[in-house]
């Protein structure tokens, strides 16, 4: 589940980060780079002590916010991270080439396969780019 985020900057300050579709979550950023784990985080945080809300979706929200994005905020789309202390167990397939390599780089990481797997779906889902 993905919320829409309405993000902003004032000149000389942090970058703003609030959520139309989740009333009272909001977070900030010092640089462009920590929006999207801090926005996770506020999500998460958020949501610990209620239930989530479904989405509205990009364009409802782009209609609520349209002054916001006249005046130059942008809308990125957060994912909501829910429940990561509790770890369950999944069944992958992989190319048995791919898996010795990948467990090969964990190893020299002194990673468990697991751990590693799970380092780098993170890295891919906060920086997509």
């Amino acid at each position: 589940m993905h919320y829409v985020a309405v993000i902003d900057k004032d000149p000389d300050s942090a970058w703003g980060i609030q959520f139309p579709e989740v009333p009272g979550c909001f977070s900030a950023a010092d640089t462009f780079e920590e929006i999207v784990p801090n926005a996770i985080e506020a999500l998460s945080l958020f949501f610990e002590d209620s239930e989530p809300m479904p989405p509205l979706g990009l364009e409802a929200v782009r209609e609520q916010v349209a002054e916001n994005i006249a005046n130059g905020a942008i809308l990125m789309m957060i994912p909501w991270v829910h429940d990561r202390k509790r770890v369950v167990r999944v069944n992958l397939s992989l190319e048995k080439g791919f898996l010795d390599t990948l467990d090969e780089a964990a190893r020299m990481r002194g990673m468990t396969r697991s751990a590693f797997v799970q380092k780098a779906a993170e890295r891919e889902i906060l920086d997509p780019a």
